[in-house]
């Protein structure tokens, strides 16, 4: 045995294929060794890292801020018409599977990958591993796949010939969203591993796209605000504000009798130990008693003002913006409240009913979020250094949120501990079930941009009924790390008990809606606009380094046209199986990384899998860098 594990090390060192893997990742590790490759152990802590057996099954443990985000973000709302039809049958729908084509592509596919794993994987026991590891102790690894960077060591790591993790990652990975419509301090400190995930690094760095794409970053992004930031601050209150004006006006046209829609009164959700419930705050007038009558007109005031504003009537001002002071925003918005949230009555003339809907259409023209902010003004609080949907909290008043950014005071300069974001508060649904779609991607290198997009996908599903009068976690956060807390909860017998539908389920579902072309035509090509509008803003200020890789996830909502809406992107996807859909895309998606990565350098006609080329930058000598001082120096010329 020792003779053959010398042998094995000795052609892996001549063939350099020494690999090190840090974190549970037993695909990862079976798949190279098949390969013929030798893992180091590599210590931690001071002491040797190792594999055992009984780890093989354990899931991913927590990454905190400095290895990117995941299992976080947003899901998705009620298709046009309402509840799902019952297609005549009492029996649960069936989950919907692809087509004839596909399963038949699918299962070819799936039959290869299994033949080519058995030709390639040993009987090997684990003992030979460790004695190769033993005997490699002294080799630097030519491959490394890690959970961060920061658990190996640095002068070791230089020397590493393919990493699969780029360093400062915070302008695309980092929680603040992007920058509201005003100016202000545009200053964060870079952490490692989180610049392009979680959203204050992805909002700050989109802010740069117009000077890459001309494309408002508004049409695919919810707008998202730093609270920590004194400028930031304001303009959330000021979005607040105009967001409730607007919501007035959709409310008075939405009225039915003395009513209107969607402000019916809450009855008690069953309680779950952990849920942060925003409950409609009732006020001492009680919503019987009579709002006061400018309410409607000063709400048609304020959008009037903010056309103006939007038209830029307002750039010789030296004055505030005319939609702060022309009207009392402290007596405004607990009237809004009592319209909003408790079903106070609201008179509407046939005058300014056509006023209502002369001025929405005109901010629809205006602004592209219109349509998904809904009429009660929800806002999602997200901690801007934590993952999996940790400390995520929706909030219907300005007061509560202004709350929460109080914890940033005395925070260090350029750190912000939370970030309010729009919620959309119009996503598609299914079976009045909110989901959220998890989308991975491959960079092989930031310069020249190098992107791959993955084919397959998957959705995360709800555990309560959708609804926009109960905020607790159950029915908003689809993050699986919230909803294995209610695994006895079944929103619908439709939804698969294990909340996770394949994008094929998905496109299958769409066909039986009747919109079988919305995934290819739509949705697919919105996902690919956003990802690639978010690297190229934050690929400046990302560390590129030659010969290393990184698989990321997306988490996206789809609206109900079928829009999708980037949420965050995660660096260091978990790869840890919830369900049967999940162990074979995880599975799969680190097969095809492996063949992209490693198996192309050698032949570049081999299978990639489900992967396809996104974007391939031209290559070019010089790149002008966002953020550089452009000033010309120079001196006089000497006269001859």
């Amino acid at each position: 045995r020792l003779r053959k594990a010398r042998l094995r090390v000795e052609k892996a060192i001549k063939e350099k294929k020494i690999f090190t893997v840090h974190g549970p990742y037993p695909v990862i590790r079976r798949l190279l060794r098949a390969r013929g490759w030798v893992e180091r152990r590599l210590p931690l802590n001071g002491k040797q890292l190792k594999q055992q057996p009984a780890e093989q099954n354990k899931q991913q443990p927590d990454k905190g801020a400095s290895g990117g985000g995941d299992e976080q973000g947003e899901a998705v709302l009620n298709p046009p018409g309402g509840t799902q039809p019952s297609l005549g049958t009492a029996e649960p729908l069936q989950q919907p599977r692809g087509t004839a084509h596909d399963r038949e592509t699918e299962g070819e596919r799936e039959d290869e990958d299994e033949k080519e794993d058995k030709e390639q994987c040993s009987e090997d026991s684990e003992d030979i591993h460790d004695l190769m590891s033993f005997l490699v102790q002294d080799q630097v690894p030519n491959f490394l796949w890690t959970i961060r960077l920061s658990s190996v060591d640095r002068e070791l790591l230089r020397r590493i010939e393919v990493v699969n993790r780029y360093p400062r990652l915070a302008a695309l990975c980092t929680k603040v969203g992007a920058r509201g419509p005003r100016g202000g301090d545009t200053g964060g400190v870079q952490k490692e591993m989180t610049s392009f995930f979680k959203q204050e690094g992805l909002c700050q760095s989109l802010q740069n796209l117009s000077w890459f794409e001309q494309v408002d970053f508004n049409t695919f992004f919810p707008r998202c605000y730093r609270l920590g930031f004194r400028d930031e601050k304001e303009a959330f209150i000021d979005d607040f504000c105009l967001t409730a004006a607007r919501s007035l006006l959709k409310l008075a046209l939405q009225k039915v009798g003395d009513r209107p829609v969607g402000t019916e009164q809450p009855s008690k959700p069953d309680e779950v130990p952990g849920d942060h419930e925003s409950h409609p705050m009732l006020s001492s007038a009680g919503p019987r008693s009579p709002l006061y009558p400018q309410l409607l007109e000063e709400a048609l005031e304020v959008c009037e003002q903010h056309l103006g504003v939007l038209g830029h009537q307002d750039i010789d001002r030296s004055t505030p913006s005319p939609c702060r002071t022309c009207i009392d925003w402290e007596r405004f918005l607990p009237e809004y409240y009592r319209v909003a949230h408790e079903g106070a009555r609201l008179e509407l003339g046939r005058e300014q009913r056509e006023r209502c809907q002369e001025l929405l259409q005109r901010l629809e023209e205006k602004l592209p979020q219109l349509g998904i902010e809904g009429s009660l003004n929800v806002w999602i609080v997200k901690p801007s250094a934590k993952s999996r949907g940790r400390g995520i909290v929706c909030a219907t008043r300005l007061d509560e949120v202004l709350e929460l950014a109080q914890s940033c005071v005395g925070t260090p300069a350029g750190v912000c501990e939370w970030v309010v974001q729009k919620y959309v508060e119009r996503p598609l649904t299914i079976f009045n079930t909110k989901f959220d779609i998890r989308q991975w991607f491959v960079v092989t290198d930031w310069k020249p941009l190098t992107v791959w997009f993955y084919r397959d996908c998957y959705l995360r599903f709800c555990s309560r009924p959708f609804s926009l009068c109960h905020l607790e976690p159950a029915r908003h956060l689809c993050n699986v790390s919230i909803q294995k807390r209610y695994k006895t909860w079944q929103p619908d017998p439709r939804v698969p008990p294990d909340k996770i539908w394949s994008n094929k389920q998905f496109q299958a579902h769409l066909a039986w809606l009747g919109r079988a072309n919305a995934w290819q035509r739509v949705t697919v090509p919105g996902m690919k606009a956003a990802i690639l509008n978010a690297l190229r803003c934050a690929r400046d200020q990302v560390g590129s380094r030659k010969g290393s890789f990184e698989l990321f996830g997306a988490d996206f909502l789809i609206g109900e046209d079928l829009q999708p809406w980037l949420l965050e992107i995660n660096s260091c996807p978990t790869m840890s199986p919830s369900a049967a859909v999940t162990r074979q895309l995880c599975a799969n998606v680190q097969r095809d990384t492996l063949r992209l990565v490693l198996d192309r350098r050698d032949n570049p006609a081999c299978s990639i899998g489900a992967f396809e080329l996104l974007y391939r930058e031209a290559a070019v000598s010089s790149c002008l860098t966002v953020g550089l001082r452009l000033m010309v120096t120079g001196s006089s010329l000497m006269k001859p």
